[in-house]
């Protein structure tokens, strides 16, 4: 098993993936060491919190559709994994976040000005990294970068009054999440040396699971008791972010006389600064058929992404990213 629970029916891929993902962690520590003790200090202060390492899971997974064992992959999984990182420095700052993976956040271990320059410290690094892997992943990498940016304006500037909130909400998704995951698995692909068709396939793969990867985090902030998704149950709810879930009990709810519905909508119309609030607001919502709705539509995802694999050989490599459209499912409980 995978840090993240992925299994493995062939033992020689999993020694190749995980001894890949820990190459990967040895060189993030690297990047972020800088000659100043209080910048590594600070660029690596996330970086110890932890994580799952999906994106590097899944570069590594794409890459054995080729050869893994190029150095090449190993340094695209940390160019990847590197910028996911730099986007939470700058994500805390603007969430006004306390904590990230259980820890204090950048922001509040220092400050913001210090947490935006460290950011803007680790993007420089990854600049840096995949400017020797050639122009064609500089061009990938810009473009991914350009579509993180954009998804976070949108976030930021909410939808337009002629928007539907749901369909926003996804198409920020698309481009907050999706993007990074597809491109895992596009310089994967690239740098292990396979195929073009091969490479385009887990593109799309990559940029569907990776969509219901952070679905499924929004069900289980609402659905979990013991905080799975490395942050207190409610924390969206806490800051007024909306998600899949609330955003759907929203439309069903202006569409409903049930008065817990009135009330939901109330909560949900704010940030929710009382825990007598949130706690209520959670109780209402695991009972709602907002939640179903929201896992069915993670459940097609992973689906979605499943299909795309049909197009791949069928080896051990594609059996496993199959094993992971189940383990973002079976996530949600």
């Amino acid at each position: 098993m995978s840090g993240l629970g992925v299994p493995f029916d062939d033992p020689a891929l999993e020694r190749r993936v995980l001894a890949g993902v820990e190459r990967v962690e040895q060189q993030l520590l690297e990047a972020c060491r800088a000659p100043e003790a209080y910048i590594s200090e600070a660029a690596t202060h996330l970086l110890n919190a932890g994580g799952k390492r999906f994106r590097p899971l899944v570069a590594m997974l794409a890459a054995d559709f080729g050869d893994p064992a190029r150095d090449e992959v190993v340094q695209s999984a940390v160019v990847v994994e590197l910028t996911h990182l730099a986007t939470l420095y700058h994500d805390d700052v603007m969430d006004e976040a306390d904590k990230r993976r259980g820890a204090p956040s950048a922001n509040a271990r220092w400050d913001n000005a210090l947490a935006v320059l460290v950011g803007d410290y680790l993007f420089g690094k990854v600049s840096e990294l995949v400017a020797d892997l050639g122009p064609d992943m500089v061009r990938i990498q810009a473009q991914t970068f350009t579509r993180l940016v954009r998804g976070q304006i949108r976030e930021t500037v909410g939808p337009g009054q002629d928007d539907d909130p749901l369909t926003h909400y996804l198409d920020v998704v698309a481009d907050k999440t999706g993007s990074l995951i597809a491109t895992a698995a596009r310089f994967g692909a690239r740098m292990g040396g396979a195929s073009t068709e091969v490479e385009e396939a887990l593109t799309e793969f990559g940029e569907r699971i990776g969509a219901a990867f952070q679905l499924a985090d929004d069900i289980i902030d609402i659905a979990s008791e013991t905080g799975d998704s490395g942050k207190t149950p409610g924390t969206d709810l806490r800051e007024g972010v909306p998600t899949l879930p609330t955003l759907i009990a929203q439309k069903l709810g202006r569409e409903s006389a049930d008065p817990a519905d009135a009330r939901l909508l109330d909560l949900l119309s704010r940030p929710l600064h009382d825990d007598a609030e949130v706690t209520e607001a959670l109780a209402l919502l695991r009972v709602h058929p907002a939640m179903d709705e929201a896992r069915a539509y993670v459940q097609s995802e992973a689906d979605a992404a499943r299909t795309v694999l049909s197009k791949l050989p069928d080896t051990a490599a594609r059996r496993a990213l199959d094993d992971v459209c189940d383990v973002v499912v079976t996530r949600l409980g």
